[in-house]
């Protein structure tokens, strides 16, 4: 029989002093969403000895808020400083949280979970949904992740657990709350055409929108600057290029915008 690795003292401390450090019985989960060739991504992560994709996740240490616990899971992850995060849910089903995933990493160092440890009781997690400018994340994985991968939200399969319901209501959600808050600085770059922008909510809404009424409706609230360059290429005329107006934006995140698509 081959020898098995030793535990990693991440694990073991996670193991023998965890419930110390943090709060027993919760965790965050985050749906990281991006945006890249036109396609609306979420970012998955699988561990070596669980065969499904999940959702980046972590608990919530017994001193801090859980915004901020979802804050660090997603800065640790990502290495994205700006975010746009939002707690949309609670998942707390009885039987949500698989004993079995912890069981087997463990096991697949030669070492058992105790019945009673705190890692395999009853789990409620709080969902966040996340923006991330996509050419910004730069992937930081803990020494259990084998992979990490973007995913088209149109092709996701083999989520563990209850991720995938986690996942559509945080789509659910976002493509609620865009019909007030704006969300194009975090998922596009400072600089881009109305065609982008508009793509960008059309991916969203999974739906055409007019492009008449969808430009003159962005433009009413105040939260784009035209620049005076262009963007060049292709068989149509050069396209404006525009930007978000940082301080009206901040205002509308905070007050709300209004109407519907």
């Amino acid at each position: 029989m081959p020898k098995k690795n030793a535990l990693p003292s991440a694990l073991k401390l996670l193991l023998e002093k965890g419930e110390t450090q943090f709060q027993s019985g919760i965790s965050v989960d985050c749906v990281i969403f991006g945006f890249h060739e036109q396609q609306l991504k979420i970012l998955l992560l699988k561990v070596d000895t669980v065969h499904k994709w999940a959702l980046p996740g972590g608990f919530i240490k017994k001193t801090e808020p859980i915004e901020e616990a979802a804050y660090r899971v997603l800065q640790e992850r990502t290495g994205v400083k700006d975010i746009f995060l939002q707690q949309f849910h609670v998942f707390g089903a009885p039987n949500r949280a698989d004993a079995s995933i912890h069981q087997k990493r463990y096991q697949s160092f030669g070492v058992k979970i105790p019945k009673d440890n705190w890692l395999i009781q009853r789990f409620i997690t709080v969902g966040f949904y996340a923006l991330v400018d996509f050419n910004e994340v730069k992937i930081q994985p803990s020494e259990q992740e084998a992979q990490w991968q973007w995913m088209d939200i149109e092709h996701l399969n083999g989520l563990m657990m209850d991720h995938a319901e986690i996942v559509q209501k945080a789509l659910e959600t976002l493509r609620t709350q865009l019909a007030y808050l704006p969300i194009g600085k975090n998922l596009l770059p400072k600089k881009f055409t109305m065609p982008e922008l508009q793509k960008l909510y059309e991916t969203i809404l999974n739906e055409q929108l007019d492009r008449r009424n969808f430009q003159r409706k962005l433009l009413s609230f105040g939260i784009l600057n035209r620049l005076t360059e262009t963007k060049k290429g292709g068989a149509h005329k050069a396209a404006y290029l525009y930007s978000f107006n940082e301080k009206k934006y901040q205002k509308a995140l905070k007050d709300g915008l209004y109407g519907s698509w």
